[in-house]
């Protein structure tokens, strides 16, 4: 059996139509898109995908539930729903691309921070992310302009949320941890909302999800009694 056409050091387990060669699984997992140029019909491609994103899913959810608690205390409802934008505009632009990465949420992000700062902060042109971002922020405060945060206090909220993503992705500079572990949790946990988010193509008319979107309170406790239909 030959040798990992990438790594060398393993041995190469399946066909990798990008490198002409065996490439071992490890490799493909990690290495697939942001760093092999796989092409589209690659068997491995959107099976490698999916487990990824499914694995991811399931390490984002807690910290996702954190963080949401984390905005709440800070800012409100307003606070939640900034970030619960930024969540649907990132999967809808995001979900049926692969060659996304986090660099440019975190981007986008800083991006809309400026905008959205009491100071004037000259900056370069903004990426297409960003610009699509910030579009579907303005948007979405024109028609609802009491239920998100504005200059007030969206500087310090986009700064949570730059730490919060910065800090899942990792350090690879081509990360696309966030990324997975978004898109697969909404796949997984609001797949009603990724089928929705999916047909959605009109920009700036966003409809947000909501209450649908936030992490799942902590089940009561169910006391059995004479009244309760449980009881025989």
């Amino acid at each position: 059996m030959s040798q990992c056409a990438y790594c060398s050091q393993r041995k190469g387990k399946r066909p990798c139509p990008a490198l002409g060669g065996q490439i071992c699984s490890q490799c493909c997992g990690e290495h697939r898109i942001v760093r092999v140029t796989c092409p589209t019909d690659c068997a491995y491609l959107e099976t490698g995908s999916d487990y990824q994103q499914k694995r991811l899913a399931v390490q984002f959810m807690p910290v996702r539930r954190d963080f949401y608690r984390e905005l709440g205390e800070l800012g409100g409802e307003k606070a939640v729903a900034l970030f619960n934008l930024v969540e649907v505009v990132i999967f809808g632009y995001f979900q049926g691309r692969r060659d996304g990465q986090d660099a440019e949420i975190v981007a986008a992000l800083q991006g809309l921070r400026r905008t959205l700062s009491p100071l004037h902060v000259p900056a370069a042109p903004s990426p297409v992310f960003a610009e699509h971002l910030k579009k579907e922020y303005d948007a979405f405060k024109k028609q609802n302009p009491q239920q998100i945060a504005d200059m007030s206090d969206a500087p310090e909220i986009l700064d949570r949320a730059i730490a919060f993503v910065s800090q899942f992705s990792g350090t690879d500079f081509q990360s696309q941890r966030f990324l997975g572990g978004l898109i697969g949790y909404v796949r997984a946990y609001h797949p009603d909302i990724a089928q929705h988010l999916t047909k959605q193509r009109e920009p700036g008319h966003i409809i947000l999800p909501g209450q649908q979107f936030m992490p799942p309170p902590a089940p009561e406790q169910h006391t059995h009694d004479p009244g309760c239909q449980h009881h025989h």
